[in-house]
C-alpha cells in the first residue's frame, strides 16, 4: 500500500509539474523508495557554489544590516532555560498539547483508557517535536549554505547569525525530546525529501526560497499554534525564545527573494519558483498525516487508506495543518509566488484564505505569539 501511495504522489507530481517532479526526482526516490531517511545517519553532497566578493561593497538591501543589528541584540543562551522543570508528558493537570488535537480523538477506535489515551498524546507530541527539530537540524546545515551561496556581503554577516540560532534551537529541541519525553521519531518522508532537495540543489534563491520561506515559515505557523496550547511551561518558555528567532529568519527571506523575484528573474523562471513552492507545500502538509501513528498505534484498528482520508476530512486535523500555513501564504505572496495563476491551487488546499495576514517583514516575535 505505501509503495502504490508513493508511485501515486510522483505521478501526481509529474502531471501537475513536470519540470518540477524531474528536479525533486531523486530526492524524492530516496526519500519515498529508498527511504533514506530511516538512517541513523546520511551524508549528502551539496551542489552550489560559494560566492566570493573581494570588495567587500555587494552590501544588498539596508534591511539585512538591520536585522544583523537585532540578531546580535537577540542572541540567547540555551541553558538559561529552566531545565530543572519536571515535565510528566502523562500528567493529565499540565497538557503539553490539548487530547483535541491527537490524531484519532473522538473516533470510535479511540482508546477508553486513560493510560492508553496519555500514551498516544505522549507520542503525538514526541512526534511533532521530533519533526520540528529535524527541520531545524536541516536549517542549521542549510542556513551555512545561504552563507556561502549568497551574492550580498551584509546578507552573509546575518546569515552567520542564523547558523548561530539554529544550532541552538538544535540542542534545546534535542535535549527536551531526549531528557523530558525520552521519545525520538525519525525524520518523515516528506520533510526528508525536500530537506534533501535544498540541500543537493545549487541555486542559492531556491535554498532561500525552501528553507527561509517554505520550512521556516512553515514551522513559526506551527511554533506559534503549539505556543497558544501547550499548558507545559518549559516548552512554553522554550517556543518564545524559538519564535523570537525565527521571525528574524523569515524576515529575511522575505527580503532576500521579494525584488529579486519580482524584479531579475524572468517570468518563466519565476512560474518555475511559483511551482516548486506549491509542490513543497503539499508535502509539507502530507508531513502531518501522521502515519508514524497511525502505524503505532491504530495500524490494527483502520487501514491506512481510510486514515489517511479521516484526516483530510477531519474538521479538528484539517484546520491544525490549516493553521501552520498562516505565516508561509503571505510572505509568498509578498515575493511574489502567489499569482492569479496558482491562487486557485492553494485554495483546494484550503490555505489560500490566510493570503491577507500580514507578512514576516511586517511582524515581530510578539505578534507571533499573540
Amino acid at each position: 500500500m505505501e509503495i502504490t501511495e508513493n508511485i501515486s504522489t510522483l505521478g501526481n507530481m509529474v502531471l501537475r509539474n513536470p519540470k518540477v517532479a524531474a528536479e525533486l526526482f531523486p530526492s524524492a526516490i530516496a526519500g519515498y523508495v529508498l527511504h533514506q531517511g530511516d538512517n541513523n545517519t546520511l551524508k549528502i553532497v551539496s551542489g552550489h557554489a560559494v560566492h566570493y566578493d573581494w570588495t567587500y561593497s555587494n552590501f544588498g538591501n539596508p534591511e539585512f544590516k538591520t536585522l544583523y543589528r537585532r540578531a546580535y541584540k537577540g542572541q540567547w543562551d540555551a541553558e538559561d532555560l529552566a531545565w530543572d522543570t519536571k515535565v510528566d508528558p502523562y500528567n493529565p493537570n499540565v497538557a503539553i498539547i490539548p487530547e483535541r488535537l491527537v490524531p484519532g480523538f473522538g473516533e470510535k477506535f479511540y482508546p477508553k483508557d486513560l493510560r492508553a489515551r496519555q500514551k498516544i498524546q505522549h507520542s503525538a507530541i514526541s512526534f511533532l517535536l521530533s519533526q520540528f527539530l529535524h527541520g531545524e537540524q536541516g536549517a542549521l546545515y542549510i542556513a551555512g549554505e545561504t552563507v556561502e551561496a549568497s551574492p550580498w556581503f551584509d546578507a552573509k554577516l546575518y546569515g552567520s547569525t542564523q547558523v548561530v540560532d539554529e544550532g541552538r534551537h538544535v540542542e534545546v529541541f534535542a535535549r527536551f525530546l531526549q531528557q523530558k519525553l525520552e521519545k525520538l521519531y525519525h525524520v518523515n518522508d516528506n520533510l526528508f525529501v525536500i530537506l534533501r532537495s535544498i540541500t543537493a540543489g545549487s541555486d542559492w534563491d531556491l535554498k532561500f526560497l525552501g528553507m527561509q520561506i517554505m520550512i521556516e515559515g512553515l514551522a513559526l505557523g506551527a511554533f506559534g499554534t503549539l505556543y497558544k496550547f501547550t499548558e507545559e511551561p518549559l516548552l512554553k518558555q522554550l517556543l518564545k525564545q524559538v519564535i523570537s528567532d525565527e521571525a528574524r529568519h523569515v524576515h529575511y527571506g522575505v527580503v532576500a527573494l521579494r525584488d529579486y523575484f519580482t524584479k531579475e528573474i524572468s517570468e518563466s523562471k519565476r512560474r518555475e519558483r511559483e511551482d516548486w513552492a506549491y509542490e513543497v507545500a503539499i508535502m509539507l502538509r502530507n508531513r502531518f498525516h501522521f502515519l508514524e501513528i497511525h502505524e503505532e498505534f491504530y495500524g490494527q484498528s483502520i487501514s491506512r487508506k481510510d486514515w489517511l482520508h479521516l484526516l483530510d476530512t477531519s474538521e479538528m486535523m484539517t484546520e491544525f495543518r490549516q493553521q501552520l500555513f498562516t505565516r508561509m501564504i503571505p510572505n509568498l505572496k509578498a515575493i511574489g509566488l502567489l499569482s492569479d495563476r496558482i491562487r486557485p491551487k492553494y485554495a483546494q488546499l484550503g490555505i489560500l484564505k490566510y493570503e491577507h495576514e500580514r507578512s514576516a517583514d511586517h511582524l515581530t516575535a510578539e505578534d507571533l505569539m499573540r
